[in-house]
């Protein structure tokens, strides 16, 4: 199979696997050679599989999750001095199969702790550089459009964009992720719960919905949605849901980056009580939005420009070369057509 190869990791490989299953994707994966996928030239072909693959995706990002939770686990347990069922964890993790089967050590955790931290990491990455290729692509073809009109179009146009621009911006104030008034707002609008009594013990418990004793992202990315909701409403032209999730994408990562201090992409009970009493979390700065923290750069977008470019030449030069092919084969079918209308007449001659 041609991504089986032994330096994809565990989410990886289930992510090829699936995406195999739609038609789309399958097509250009089997007329992609090894070298472009692994320049990432086949990642782009994500923006085209159907919604429920998409989902499967988001399925198999929570499931990376749960291992990772379950490692830590048992980690915990052998540092606690209670016995581990490494069998169990090879059934589950079955890219350890070459590991030895009979020892199983917390260093052995401590290693696919990393492994399945970074298979998260190099999702995010991903997500990152697919949320660039997003804006960029609308801003191209915000641009192409204006080159189609007349002027007086093209004015209406900018005008019209630039009062949505204004009215996107128009919101009120964005609480830090993770500061105090953040939280208490979570706790007052949310929870319902009186702001004055605010607890960072009894907040911990109330979102940590499944009860393991941590937070982890999909609760911590719960956290968020009253301050989304100040600045996204669906079914408004001036707000695009695309960046909003890489809005929460963002403010989860800045929270997991100030309280995660040990990096296992989990909140610990301590974590947390440690980071209510940072100054950040008193005293936090203002947040930067992506209205203020564009996700490209101008040279960015000018590659990006002169790439999408170069593609359509070479799709243009293909589609010349095609056309050439066409009229080539049709003129050698109708010379053949003639040969054999003249072999046809010489044979009725003869006959005759």
């Amino acid at each position: 199979m041609l991504l089986h190869d032994s330096k994809f990791t565990l989410i990886g490989w289930e992510v090829i696997d699936f995406l195999e299953k739609d038609q789309h994707f399958r097509e250009k994966l089997h007329n992609t050679d090894m070298e472009d996928i692994k320049q990432g030239k086949l990642a782009k072909e994500l923006d085209f599989v159907g919604h429920h693959v998409r989902t499967k995706l988001d399925e198999l990002k929570r499931q990376e999750v749960n291992r990772l939770r379950t490692l830590i686990k048992a980690k915990q347990d052998a540092e606690g001095g209670h016995e581990m069922n490494h069998k169990v964890l090879l059934k589950q993790f079955e890219y350890m199969n070459h590991m030895n089967p009979h020892t199983f050590e917390v260093e052995d955790l401590d290693k696919l702790i990393q492994s399945a931290t970074n298979d998260l990491e190099n999702y995010d990455q991903k997500r990152h550089e697919e949320f660039k290729r997003y804006e960029m692509m609308k801003e191209h073809e915000r641009k192409e459009h204006l080159k189609n009109l007349d002027e007086e179009h093209r004015k209406d146009e900018e005008q019209h964009y630039e009062e949505l621009r204004k009215k996107h911006a128009d919101h009120p104030k964005i609480n830090h992720p993770g500061s105090q008034d953040q939280l208490k707002e979570v706790w007052k609008e949310s929870d319902g719960l009186d702001p004055n009594d605010f607890d960072p013990k009894t907040f911990f418990k109330l979102h940590d919905t499944n009860g393991d004793g941590y937070i982890d992202e999909q609760e911590l990315e719960a956290l968020f949605t009253k301050e989304l909701e100040k600045m996204y409403r669906p079914n408004l032209d001036e707000d695009d849901m695309t960046e909003m999730e890489e809005e929460r994408l963002r403010m989860r990562e800045h929270v997991m980056n100030e309280v995660d201090t040990n990096k296992d992409r989990l909140v610990s009970l301590d974590e947390f009580l440690m980071s209510t009493n940072k100054k950040e979390f008193l005293e936090p700065d203002s947040w930067e939005t992506l209205e203020q923290a564009p996700a490209y750069t101008d040279e960015e977008m000018k590659l990006f420009e002169e790439q999408l470019a170069q593609e359509e030449s070479n799709l243009n030069q293909k589609t010349s070369d095609l056309q050439k092919q066409k009229e080539e084969l049709e003129r050698q079918q109708e010379k053949l057509n003639a040969q054999k209308q003249c072999y046809h007449l010489q044979n009725v001659s003869i006959d005759s």
